[in-house]
């Protein structure tokens, strides 16, 4: 078969009938065009055909012949591109392909009917509806959509130089010529596909392959607990070969009795996930310090793990308002669904041997964390493995350990003695790549005859699957002043898969309670909820927020109605602590002129390489393009984890310090001129000691909590339809306090990002199970749905950047405090709009319709 592909033509053997993806990536190596859910729903894949969008995975490649093919890579200079970058129209960039390609090509249409006229908001929606960004990087999109039609971005800078833009690699992201870790393909790969457990509960008795390099990957005890995790992998030249490899594998299973029925977990019953206390420390975490708190175990419920202030008062006091003054009791049982991570780029791990040396090209939040677990799980010396993470396509939580897919591949690869990549499928990403635990919350607040918080009592159950560690009650001790409060966590613990650490792991799920009781205190107090949170809240930078939030226009706005569409809106607040990573490093080497920044940090669309390399160039009063960031590599000096909003805060310092002593180094004069006669000069900057100390001396894998809480409250208006259940948000302003934001355009979309998410998390998103298997019902993304750029709605940021001046550099991390209110926000919201309050999340047409008894 013969066709043309951006100018060029190409014969092709189509005789195995592949689809058009598998050409364009595979045979012709146009890696731009992304494969995330091989079901034409998230766009990712999108090629022109004759100039139209089509999506690549489900088009015959055979459809090709004669045809005309445009990709990502030969829209380079494109308009659209170049607006993309401008506007900042992306985050880990995984996505962007699909929407440039889509977008390239609205705007021709758009073009051939209206000129350069600037589009709204509606019509860009509507012609990218199916493309699905897991950043919620859309406000962005539809403003640079928006830019390319008008012709904002039709000329290329003067003198043909590349165009100034918020995030450093943002043309190679556009263009298509960033690599991730599934786009490498080395000579000699072979693709190792990981065979996983049909059961819930069973003992494997016995695996056989025959004469087939097989890799084992179960658990001392050769106990598999939950349908889809890991029992062995196997490796072939292709992926199509693996898999039936993989189906000559026999396995033998005990097959168990099977704990699945969360509610009989919460009383203890039910068989045994774990029999033993080893098994137990086995258990993996659902948070990021998984059983930091001692707790017993009865049977399969773990709990209570408490941080409590003054339980037993609370207790008293709610006890005895029920029967005296009722009316300031709110109660409630509020339960929130299983929220998966979903990133685009599925987890992907090559592994290599070289010489004793182990090579890892991963898709991880953690560079130098994955080097060192991997020493340790493999028995090598640390400085002999070397893990690279260059471009990370979204993790959110779900890729800071030692995953399945690096275990696979590292045992293949030394099976084989070749280089092996295990890249999971969208199916196996949804079954066994992590979640947001679901939740139960019971709680109880009262407030005294003065309109205070008197006490405040929560229950969590955390629905984790096999694991353990929820933290939901524990966050509520941090906010509302200091009233007495009994504040227990309960882990459920059941034969399916285990949840692991989502952006603000429990605070999301404990505000979605917590501040809907508030809001209904308001009510039953006569008291505007602002102005109820503004009193009873203490930290000054939130108070700041309120005072905003209460002078907006939507809050004394017209709200409610009687016919069939009725507007609410809806306030929220959270904190969040200040994590940082103290022992961060960034090394400056002089080469050539240019000024080389190194550190182990990794970039996963939050922004680092820029953060690192404006860092820099300010601290040496340099432009930019004398600076150059090098990050991904373990085998470079300590930098933090992508996670736990630990990145910037610890990076920024370390780099400041760097600048400073590379400055002495070259002496006096001017820095720009020396560094031609510098070639070689290195040094290393550490991040300063806060002013003020920490609040822990010690370090929790690589993480400690610095001093101050940073602070959020939303805003939100929505329209709900009272006919079909929907809830459709109309406008969000979202503020944030977090002390000096380093990178403005990169701080506003994680925080439009961050909203996103959590309307998702409030409107959609419901991780699904059999109740009789345990097998994951929700293992694609038509079942398991996420925000599109249609659900987007204006978003408005607003940063607070006081309150941090103690802190190096004057501000820390923003990324999990900006999610945290949105789904309760959003909440209060349809209460506001309906009278009926939504205490199962999400907020689904069903249960939307059942509450207003139509």
């Amino acid at each position: 078969m013969e066709f043309e592909v951006n100018g060029t033509r190409h014969a092709v053997d189509v005789d195995d009938d592949p689809t058009a993806v598998d050409v364009v990536r595979d045979r012709l190596g146009l890696t731009g065009t992304k494969l995330v859910c091989a079901g034409g729903v998230c766009g990712a894949c999108t090629i022109q055909v004759d100039g139209e969008p089509r999506v690549s995975c489900l088009t015959p490649a055979v459809l090709l012949a004669g045809r005309r093919v445009t990709t990502v890579e030969g829209l380079s200079g494109h308009p659209v591109g170049r607006a993309f970058a401008g506007e900042d129209a992306l985050q880990c960039g995984y996505c962007t392909p699909g929407f440039v390609v889509a977008a390239a090509a609205f705007l021709e249409r758009w073009r051939a009917a209206h000129g350069r006229t600037r589009p709204g908001r509606e019509p860009i929606a509507e012609a990218l509806a199916g493309h699905l960004c897991r950043c919620g990087a859309y406000e962005g999109i539809l403003s640079a959509v928006a830019a390319a039609c008008a012709g904002d971005y039709d000329t290329a800078p003067a003198g043909g130089g590349a165009p100034a833009v918020p995030r450093t690699e943002a043309p190679q992201k556009t263009d298509g010529s960033a690599r991730y870790t599934t786009d490498l393909r080395p000579d000699g790969l072979l693709e190792g596909v990981i065979i996983r457990s049909p059961h819930a509960h069973a003992f494997v008795r016995s695996l056989e392959a025959g004469d087939l390099p097989l890799a084992p990957l179960l658990p001392p005890d050769g106990v598999v607990r939950y349908v889809g995790q890991p029992v062995a992998a196997v490796a072939a030249p292709d992926r199509a070969s693996a898999r039936a490899a993989a189906a000559r594998v026999t396995v033998d299973y005990e097959v168990l009795p099977a704990a699945l029925d969360a509610r009989r977990a919460r009383t203890g019953e039910g068989p045994l996930v774990y029999g033993d206390k080893a098994a137990r420390k086995r258990a993996p975490g659902s948070g990021e310090t998984p059983q930091l708190v001692p707790a017993r175990w009865r049977g399969n419920l773990r709990g209570p793990s408490a941080m409590s202030k003054r339980p037993a008062t609370a207790v008293r006091r709610i006890t005895e308002a029920r029967s005296r003054t009722p009316e300031r009791v709110v109660e409630g049982v509020y339960t929130t669904a299983a929220q998966t991570h979903t990133p685009l780029e599925p987890h992907a791990c090559l592994a290599q041997w070289v010489d004793g040396t182990l090579h890892l090209e991963v898709s991880t939040q953690s560079v130098k964390r994955t080097a060192e677990l991997a020493a340790e799980r493999f028995g090598v010396p640390v400085d002999r493995v070397v893990a690279r993470a260059v471009h990370v396509g979204g993790g959110f939580g779900c890729k800071m350990g030692l995953t399945s897919d690096v275990v696979a591949a590292v045992e293949l690869a030394r099976l084989h003695d070749a280089p092996v990549r295990v890249v999971l499928d969208r199916d196996e990403e949804l079954t066994d790549g992590g979640y947001r635990p679901g939740t139960r919350i019971r709680l109880a607040m009262v407030a005294d005859a003065a309109g205070d918080l008197s006490a405040l009592a929560m229950d969590a159950d955390n629905d984790g699957g096999v694991s353990v560690g929820g933290t939901v009650a524990a966050l509520a001790r941090f906010m509302y002043g200091k009233a007495p409060r009994r504040l227990r966590d309960f882990d459920t613990v059941t034969h399916r898969p285990p949840g692991a650490p989502f952006r603000g792991p429990g605070g999301p799920t404990m505000c979605w309670a917590l501040e809907q009781a508030v809001d209904e205190m308001a009510q039953r107090l006569g008291e505007d909820p602002i102005a109820l949170r503004r009193r009873w809240d203490g930290n000054p930078k939130r108070h700041a927020l309120y005072e905003r939030a209460a002078a907006l226009p939507v809050w004394s706005g017209p709200r409610g109605g009687t016919g069939r569409y009725r507007r609410g809106v809806g306030v929220a607040a959270a904190n969040w602590m200040y994590f940082l990573d103290p022992v961060t490093e960034v090394e400056l080497t002089v080469e050539d002129g240019i000024v080389v920044a190194r550190c182990a940090v990794q970039d996963m669309g939050t922004g680092s390489r820029t953060v690192l390399r404006r860092a820099v160039a300010a601290g040496l009063g340099l432009p930019e393009d004398r600076v150059r960031a090098e990050i991904g590599h373990s085998d470079a000096v300590h930098g933090p984890t992508s996670g736990g909003s630990r990145t910037t805060p610890s990076l920024v310092p370390a780099a400041a310090d760097a600048a400073a002593r590379l400055r002495d180094a070259l002496g006096d004069g001017d820095v720009a001129a020396r560094l031609a006669m510098a070639h070689g000069v290195r040094v290393t900057g550490r991040r300063p000691r806060d002013r003020r100390g920490f609040v822990t001396p010690f370090t929790m894998g690589g993480i400690v909590i610095g001093r101050g809480f940073t602070g959020s409250v939303q805003v939100a208006e929505v329209e709900v339809d009272t006919r079909l259940g929907r809830v459709r948000p109309l406008s969000v302003w979202s503020g944030i306090a977090a002390g000096r934001i380093h990178e403005d355009r990169l701080a506003r979309s994680q925080c439009q990002g961050a909203v996103v998410q959590g309307i998702g998390y409030a409107l959609y998103e419901e991780r699904r199970t059999d109740p009789a298997t345990g097998r994951v019902l929700t293992e694609n993304l038509e079942d398991y749905r996420i925000p599109g750029i249609g659900d987007t709605p204006e978003i408005t940021v607003h940063f607070h950047q006081e309150g941090f001046e103690h802190v190096p550099g004057g501000g820390v991390g923003l990324g999990e405090i900006a999610t945290l209110p949105t789904a309760a926000c959003l909440a209060n919201a349809v209460h506001d709009a309906t009278g009926w309050r939504p205490y199962d999340m999400p907020i689904r047409p069903d249960r939307l319709l059942e509450g207003l008894g139509t």
